[in-house]
């Protein structure tokens, strides 16, 4: 039946994408395994809270594309957005600057958001 058959899609699809998500990603000095909950600048393990965890991980999957500040606070804070202070994602776009020293990499896109930039090798 149709509906078996949309069940059936619906758990390859989700099957595929939890063994792409949980793939670690190298990008240059950075090794990150979001499953493991690892994360390394260069040799250097770095301790991420839960929130700049789910920050890393939107803009890592979505490099090279600006993320707007209201999708990256309703993804991060899903409990409870509509309470959460704008000023909240910038602290934390802050620290995660400063822990991974991903000046660089991390790019204010102003009025819009924020992205993990591309580097042309």
């Amino acid at each position: 039946s149709l509906s078996v058959l949309r069940a059936r899609v619906n758990t390859q699809l989700r099957k595929q994408a939890s063994n792409h998500k949980n793939a670690p990603i190298h990008i240059d000095l950075f090794h990150f395994d979001f499953e493991a909950m690892t994360f390394y600048v260069g040799d250097s393990k770095v301790e991420l809270s839960k929130t700049e965890q789910k920050l890393l991980s939107l803009l890592v999957e979505n490099r090279g594309r600006t993320m707007t500040r209201g999708d990256l606070v309703d993804r991060i804070w899903t409990d409870g957005a509509e309470y959460v202070d704008e000023n909240a994602l910038s602290v934390t776009i802050k620290r995660l600057r400063d822990k991974l020293g991903a000046q660089k990499y991390i790019k204010t896109v102003y009025g819009i958001g924020y992205s993990w930039v591309i580097k042309d090798e």
